[in-house]
């Protein structure tokens, strides 16, 4: 005779509660120990099955706040959605689910605000047979971070053969990018196509025979402009960006090593997790935002807010300076490449002496560029990028970018701008000068 089915531990005591009391219980209990439950009594098995409590459940452990499916489709009920949740994500832990999941929603939420014509480039999420098969062709396990990043969004369309498409889709990359004279730089996050294809292109390009033994690197995201690549480690986690010697295998880390975990830790995180979470955060803060780029827009990387933004207003002309670090110039140590973005405007009057100016223009400039507390550079020339802007109360900021090479690692530019009143053709005053407060040129602890 076939013995009864063991009840849960606890069960028993359970069966004489009601209301409040019970639902608190099994809603600490959580999901797993109460489906359990169900199994034991009617009485549990209708506990278990209000709606609200499975509610709490996706709340807690997935961060849903309706029951959808993980494409965004209704369900029936939340105990309906946590149930599909955990068939398709149940292989990793929740806690991680949950925080990629809030990620991408997060980000596309952003996009959606900001940038709707990136937003449109960002792929459906790939399924685990797609990612074993983009495995299986690069030879490498993916880290298990990476993996659920794909499971949620399989990157961004990935480039064509029709050159104009390319042209409009360059600039759509969601980590952005600068340009500086003709040097563009738009990164986009590669779908695990391009990343099978980029990776095999890298190890048949590297010039030193034998690096490629033994390294598990992936491309995961580059730039269609000119030339700038991330690879993830897949053995540590860790996260690289390539310089102009990456075909000798030269690269920078571009998160900070400590921060990343072990896989088999509570909450394993990987670079590359760690570095589009930190790229958010600029995003939702506003130290990096959308600025105009010819007939388009893209996600700019220059600083906008301090520290690394700096402001300083001079009889009513506002000077904003920041700079970014250009890896994909650096040729190893003492010759790292930044470039500097400047804003000049107007706020609301050019006052000088008391004297209300109608307009004024730039004639000349003043640089002096650091390393540590070493000048090693003091300029003087007239205009900026060959221009004279001249600048009008109200109207939106004068944007220009340059570089600056420095022989070593930490530095900083300060100067100032000569202006005349008018106009330089007619001046209406003397002319005065405009302050530039120090920016800081420095490898930053994450690399975009």
């Amino acid at each position: 005779m076939a013995s009864p089915p063991t009840e849960p531990a606890g069960a028993a005591g359970l069966e004489s509660m009601e209301g409040l009391a019970l639902d608190t219980i099994i809603s600490k209990a959580g999901a797993r120990p109460a489906a359990a439950l169900a199994c034991a009594s009617t009485h549990l098995r209708a506990a278990v099955d209000d709606d609200a409590l499975w509610r709490r459940f996706c709340a807690q452990d997935l961060g849903l706040d309706a029951p959808l499916d993980p494409d965004g489709h209704p369900l029936p009920s939340f105990k309906d959605a946590y149930k599909v949740w955990l068939e398709s994500f149940g292989m990793y832990p929740l806690p991680l689910v949950k925080r990629v999941k809030l990620f991408w929603s997060s980000l596309k939420s952003w996009l959606s605000e900001n940038f709707p014509e990136s937003l449109g480039t960002l792929r459906k999420g790939a399924s685990e047979a797609q990612i074993k098969s983009a495995e299986d062709d690069l030879g490498i396990k993916l880290p298990m971070p990476t993996k659920l990043l794909y499971r949620f969004c399989n990157g961004q369309l990935p480039f064509s053969t029709n050159y104009l498409e390319n042209v409009r889709m360059a600039p759509l990359g969601i980590i952005g990018g600068y340009v500086f004279y003709d040097h563009s730089v738009n990164v986009h996050l590669s779908s695990l196509e391009q990343m099978v294809e980029e990776t095999n292109e890298f190890y048949a390009d590297l010039n030193e025979p034998g690096l490629s033994n033994g390294l598990n690197l992936v491309l995961v995201a580059s730039s269609w402009y000119n030339a700038k690549s991330f690879l993830l480690n897949c053995s540590n986690g860790e996260l690289y960006v390539g310089t102009a010697n990456l075909p000798a295998g030269e690269m920078m880390p571009c998160v900070p090593k400590s921060l990343i975990k072990p896989t088999n830790s509570d909450m394993p995180q990987d670079g590359l997790l760690l570095w589009l979470e930190e790229h958010l955060r600029r995003l939702q803060n506003g130290m990096i935002k959308i600025r105009p780029l010819r007939t388009s827009r893209y996600i700019c990387l220059y600083p906008e807010a301090p520290p690394m933004c700096t402001s300083a207003t001079t009889n009513g002309v506002k000077v904003r300076a920041s700079a970014v670090f250009a890896p994909e110039h650096h040729q190893g140590m003492g010759h790292a490449l930044y470039s500097y973005s400047i804003r000049l405007s107007v706020p609301e009057a050019c006052m000088l002496g008391g004297v209300y100016y109608p307009s004024c223009q730039l004639h000349s400039r003043h640089w002096i560029i650091r390393c540590g507390d070493r000048v090693v550079s003091d300029l003087h020339g007239e205009g900026v990028i060959g221009k004279y802007p001249l600048l009008l109360p109200g109207q939106e900021e004068f944007v220009y970018e340059s570089c600056t090479p420095l022989s070593g690692s930490t530095g900083s530019v300060e100067g100032s701008f000569t202006f005349v009143p008018g106009r330089v053709s007619r001046p209406e005053g003397k002319p005065f000068e405009v302050m530039v407060a120090p920016f800081p040129l420095e490898t930053p602890e994450y690399i975009f």
